[in-house]
């Protein structure tokens, strides 16, 4: 009973593991998109940063997007710095599983990003995500700026609404600004391109969002949980 608590409870800064002062050693390259995995990148590109539970399916669903550059995998919206897949699996580092997102504003917008966010997981089901159970599968909108903080508080409302209509719960997102994004080891980059019939929870989620129409962003259609 107390390791399901901890599991779904955030840890304190004075439960945190301690982590390590180095990142995790990750490839130069996207092994998709031949593009630069943590940077640098070109000059006028934006990052977006969002946790959907498991990274496998959820970095796959930008990585297809047209005018996405880059995406990568790693940990973020906790406490411990540079930490493991195992740790933060243990629910002791207070991050989610997040993707970082590297995108051509010019050819998609933040709005239509967002738009393949909510369309590809469940919103609403808090410390978890379908199967996967705990802190680290909760669902997270971690924003680069005010202007990315301000328009992902109101696709919640807007999307919040289209869940009400549809009949489902409401809205669990953590919607805050970003802190560090710490990649994940290199086996997890790309996962689904190494291991196209590996472990997936994403795709279509049934009700559609009505913020940056015109992306392709439904895949698979999962049925309504």
């Amino acid at each position: 009973m107390w390791s399901l608590r901890k599991k779904l409870d955030l840890p304190g800064a004075d439960e945190a593991l301690p982590g390590r002062p180095t990142r995790l050693p990750v490839p130069a390259k996207h092994a998709v998109l031949d593009a630069p995995l943590d940077g640098p990148y070109p000059e006028g590109l934006e990052v977006a940063y969002v946790g959907m539970g498991c990274f496998w399916g959820a970095e796959r669903i930008f990585w297809r997007l047209p005018g996405v550059y880059s995406t990568s995998v790693g940990y973020q919206g906790g406490i411990t710095a540079n930490p493991t897949y195992e740790e933060t699996c243990s629910g002791m580092t207070g991050h989610t599983e997040a993707v970082r997102v590297v995108f051509d504003p010019t050819q998609i917008s933040y709005g239509e990003i967002l738009k393949a966010f909510w369309e590809n997981h469940d919103p609403t089901q808090g410390m978890r995500q379908a199967n996967d159970v705990g802190t680290q599968y909760r669902s997270a909108v971690y924003s680069a700026n005010d202007v990315q903080l301000a328009e992902a508080k109101v696709s919640r409302e807007v999307y919040g609404a289209a869940l009400a209509k549809a009949g489902r719960g409401e809205i669990t997102t953590e919607i805050v600004p970003a802190g560090e994004f710490y990649p994940a080891e290199e086996y997890h980059q790309q996962y689904l391109h190494k291991v196209p019939n590996g472990y997936c929870t994403h795709g279509f989620n049934g009700v559609t969002c009505p913020v940056g129409l015109g992306v392709p962003a439904q895949v698979d259609v999962l049925p309504p949980r």
